[in-house]
C-alpha cells in the first residue's frame, strides 16, 4: 500500500486501469497498490479492533469501499471513503455501490 504495509484482505478488488498500469513484476506477490474495494470476513479468533483499524488503514491508503463482516455479531460495517462507518445489523445483501455496480454479494448463508 502506499504507507508501505502488505495486506492481504479475505477479498479485494482493484480498477482494471490500475491493474493493467502496473508491470508484470508489479502484479506477483503483494501488488504495489491499496485496492479499490475490500472485504474482511471476522473469524472467531479475529481480534474486532484488530480488523477495525486495518480497514481504516485500506481507507487511509485509498479504499474506496470496505466490508467488515461480523458472524459473531451478526453484522457488518459498511467503510466509505470520507465518510463515518455505518453498522448493518444482520442485512441479507450488500452492493458494491458506485465502485462495483452490479455486484450484490448474499449473506444468508453468512447468517444461517
Amino acid at each position: 500500500m502506499p504507507n508501505g504495509a502488505n495486506r492481504s484482505p479475505d477479498a479485494a478488488w482493484v480498477r482494471q486501469d490500475r491493474w493493467t498500469a502496473l508491470s508484470a513484476d508489479q502484479r506477483e506477490g503483494f501488488v504495489p497498490l491499496c485496492p479499490d474495494f475490500v472485504i474482511e470476513l471476522r473469524s472467531k479468533t479475529d481480534k474486532l479492533k484488530v480488523l477495525q483499524a486495518k480497514m481504516q488503514e485500506y481507507l487511509d491508503n485509498g479504499t474506496q469501499l470496505g466490508w467488515l463482516i461480523d458472524p459473531t455479531h451478526e453484522q457488518v460495517a459498511v467503510y466509505r471513503a470520507g465518510q463515518a462507518v455505518e453498522v448493518l445489523k444482520r442485512p441479507m445483501t450488500l452492493s458494491g455501490e458506485a465502485v462495483l455496480p452490479g455486484f450484490t454479494l448474499s449473506l444468508k448463508r453468512i447468517w444461517a
